[in-house]
């Protein structure tokens, strides 16, 4: 099965790469801000939003009974043009730390990505150029992420 290949250049895509990225685990030391390149990138362990429905109906050839139903995935995201980067409520020392990721979306001058809890990152750049792509192959996990429906991200204006 081939790996996911997304790219973002406007708010519209941006939401598709989010939906992709929703519940993505990230490890805070997979996080790198690269001022000289104006490049921020990231390594998430992505759900496989993509592949539930195909894995949840049940046993089939390719999924034996007893098996995990859903899958996740490592990933690269790459946002392309990025002048600088502010943090709200992450402590960038404790590099054991692992971040939620809620969503992503367009706020004025950038780009926000929300974690659970409140914490945000805000890039800040002139346009939107955002690269996903899926890294080696999907493992299974029985574990499905699951959300209060009325729950929104925190506001952050204040990133």
């Amino acid at each position: 099965m081939a790996g996911l290949k997304l790219r973002a250049k406007d708010g519209e895509d941006l939401k598709v790469v989010s939906a992709m990225l929703q519940d993505a685990i990230v490890p805070i030391c997979d996080l790198a801000f690269l001022p000289g390149e104006r490049r921020f990138v990231l390594i998430a362990n992505r759900f496989r939003w993509e592949a539930e429905g195909d894995r949840a109906a049940g046993p089939t050839p390719d999924v034996p009974d007893g098996e995990p139903p859903y899958e996740r995935t490592n990933c690269a995201v790459r946002f392309d043009g990025v002048d600088r980067v502010a943090y709200r409520d992450l402590d960038l020392t404790d590099r054991r730390q692992m971040l939620n990721l809620l969503a992503l979306e367009v706020a004025g001058d950038g780009v926000l990505l929300h974690f659970s809890g409140g914490s945000c990152i805000r890039l800040v750049s002139p346009s939107l150029d955002c690269v996903l792509e899926d890294l080696g192959e999907p493992w299974p996990t029985g574990t499905r992420p699951r959300h209060d429906t009325e729950a929104a991200p925190a506001d952050a204006a204040g990133v």
